[in-house]
Parts: structure tokens; C-alpha cells; sequence
């Protein structure tokens, strides 16, 4: 490279948040837009597809003009155009796609197709300078539960995932069966400081042919089973004692098959990604795990944990500086297989 900073313009549309951002050389935010649809989900009691296309549709001009302005900047004064193309729901990726590709065009930039779950882990690099591959880490959000390997920028190699739901799915669907409603992470993050972790003993799910995958569907019913016999037998719910004993269970597989990884792969760095990793058990857990170890631990800070652009952005850059380039034929791919290119 010439020495002269290289700045894209990333968008994100994956799922209930419109967001645009600048980001310089990876690892600096210039400006960082998120425009969310959680009140109007929430009346919903989760994430309704069609209705987030439509939101995504009615902000994503503004967004992305709000994002340049706040970098003061034009379209003209960015390198290239980033985008999540994968995986999330397919409607409102193709919102994304569309606009992205259509300025781009306009604009005479490239275009870079970004994998949404590659996004999560790159977060790391913006608070981390001075974070480098390899190293694995723990991808963990509503949508997705993988533990991979990053073996250098782009190159990636998934040790786990989950079987059925995926973390956040879990803590969603748990949180509307006690009536703590939604968003679920964050209300089974709050409510579970007045409960005791130790309360009720639920199931620590292995898979049998994976020492990495995860599962949580087993655990989410023994949640529901637990408050059906309560119901039946005219015991009193302790919600907090449900959401502390709930999110223990979570945290503890989490934990115990990242460590495994690390003790196996003789790693000495670990990061954490994801929605799910501003959980602040979660975090506290991984804190004190691999302080245990000698581990240097990472996470991002909560702002870009959830869905966001600069987390594209930082990833798209590596992509550029490789050379990668996509075509105006780029689809949205609702199923993208992480290392997947198309």
C-alpha cells in the first residue's frame, strides 16, 4: 500500500439494525451510525422479518448519509463500498445489497461482500489495535453460537456451533416464558443479579460426537418443563432464581468448551464476539477463566458487540488490501457458510 489511509464506507442491514460507518485502515472508527428496531419488535415479542425490511427500506439512506457527514465526507472521499451480504435474514440483507451496490455504481467504488459472523469477530480490532492472528474465538449472538479459529485475516476454521439454537435464541425464548420479554439477553443479564445461580440445577448439554458444538434446545426445555411443574403443583416462580440459574447454564458450556479449545490448541490469546458478549456474566466468566490460564482475553466494547457497520468495515478492510472485489451480480446469501466466498 501507498502509505495513504484506506477508508470504507460499510453498511449493515442483517437483521433489526440499519447502520452505516466509516471506518479507517480497520482499526479506527470514523463515524458509526446504528438506527435500531427494537421498540418496534419488542411489541412483537421478537423480530419480525417483514417488517424489518420495511424499516430497513424507510432509514438506509439516511443512515448512510448520516455516517458520511458525521466523518465529514463524501461518497468521493471514501475507497470502497462494504456491505453484509450473509448470513441473516434475506429480505433485509437484500435491502443492504441493493444500496450498496447502486452507490458503489454511481460512485465508480468497489465493492466488498462482508460475512456478517467475520464482521463480529473483527470488532475486536477496533478496540484492540493491537490484536493479531491467530487466535480463536467465541462468536455468540441471537443468531449464532460458533467457536473458530481465526488462522489469519479472512481465514477462518470453525471448531463448534451450535446443533439447534443458538445462544441468544435461547435467552430470548427464556426471558418470554418468564415475562421478562424482549430483548432477552439484556433482561436475563439484569434480573439474574437478584437471583441465586445455584438455585436450579439445569442441564449442562454435551454432543456427543463434538466436544465443540454446543446445543441449547435440551436446556430451553428443561426451562419450560420447570415452569409448566411449577404451574402444575401451584409453586411460586422465582424469576430471578430461573434467569440466574438459566444464564449460569449458558455461561458455564460457553466457557468450559472455549477452554478446551485453548487448552488443546496451546493458544495464548482469546477473543469474544457477538451480541451476546456484552452479557456481563458472560464476560466476567471469560475474565476470570483465562486470567486463571495466562490468557490475554479480548472483547469488544458493548457498542460493537451488537450489530453494527464499523464492525464490517474493519473486516471489509482486509479484504480490500488482499485484493478481493465483487461484482454488481453480489446476492444476499441468508445461509452463508463462514469461509464461504462467493
Amino acid at each position: 500500500m501507498s502509505g495513504k489511509p484506506i477508508r470504507i464506507l460499510a453498511i449493515e442491514s442483517s437483521c433489526d439494525e440499519t447502520a452505516a460507518a466509516v471506518v479507517e485502515d480497520g482499526r479506527k472508527v470514523i463515524s458509526n451510525i446504528i438506527s435500531s428496531q427494537i421498540d418496534i419488535h419488542t411489541l412483537y415479542g421478537g423480530v419480525v422479518p417483514e417488517i424489518a425490511s420495511r424499516k430497513h427500506t424507510e432509514r438506509i439512506c439516511q443512515v448512510v448519509e448520516e455516517a458520511l457527514k458525521a466523518a465529514d465526507m463524501t461518497i468521493a472521499d471514501v475507497d470502497a463500498v462494504a456491505v453484509t451480504y450473509g448470513p441473516g435474514l434475506v429480505g433485509a440483507l437484500l435491502v443492504g445489497v441493493s444500496y450498496a451496490k447502486g452507490l458503489a455504481f454511481a460512485a465508480q467504488k468497489p465493492l466488498i461482500g462482508v460475512h456478517h459472523i467475520e464482521g463480529h469477530i473483527s470488532a475486536n480490532y477496533i478496540d484492540h489495535p493491537e490484536l493479531e492472528p491467530p487466535f480463536p474465538c467465541l462468536v455468540v449472538s441471537g443468531g449464532h453460537t460458533h467457536l473458530v479459529r481465526v488462522k489469519d485475516y479472512g481465514e477462518y476454521e470453525v471448531l463448534g456451533r451450535t446443533r439447534d439454537d443458538a445462544a441468544g435464541e435461547a435467552f430470548d425464548k427464556v426471558a418470554r416464558a418468564i415475562g421478562l420479554g424482549y430483548p432477552g439477553g439484556p433482561k436475563i443479564d439484569a434480573v439474574s443479579d437478584e437471583g441465586n445461580p445455584e438455585a436450579i440445577a439445569f442441564p449442562r448439554a454435551k454432543v456427543a460426537d463434538s466436544v465443540y458444538d454446543f446445543s441449547f434446545s435440551g436446556l430451553k426445555s428443561a426451562v419450560l418443563n420447570y415452569l409448566n411443574s411449577c404451574n402444575m403443583s401451584g409453586t411460586e416462580v422465582n424469576r430471578a432464581d430461573v434467569a440466574a440459574s438459566f444464564q449460569k447454564a449458558v455461561v458455564d458450556v460457553l466457557v468450559e468448551h472455549a477452554m478446551t479449545a485453548l487448552e488443546e490448541g496451546g493458544e495464548k490469546t482469546f477473543a469474544l464476539a457477538g451480541g451476546v458478549a456484552s452479557n456481563r456474566h458472560l464476560r466476567k466468566a471469560f475474565e476470570e477463566a483465562c486470567a486463571k490460564r495466562g490468557i490475554a482475553f479480548y472483547r469488544p466494547a458493548p457498542i460493537f458487540c451488537t450489530d453494527n457497520a464499523a464492525m464490517i468495515g474493519a473486516a471489509a478492510y482486509y479484504e480490500y488490501i488482499k485484493g478481493v472485489r465483487h461484482g454488481l451480480d453480489l446476492n444476499a446469501v441468508p445461509n452463508l457458510k463462514l469461509g464461504e466466498r462467493i
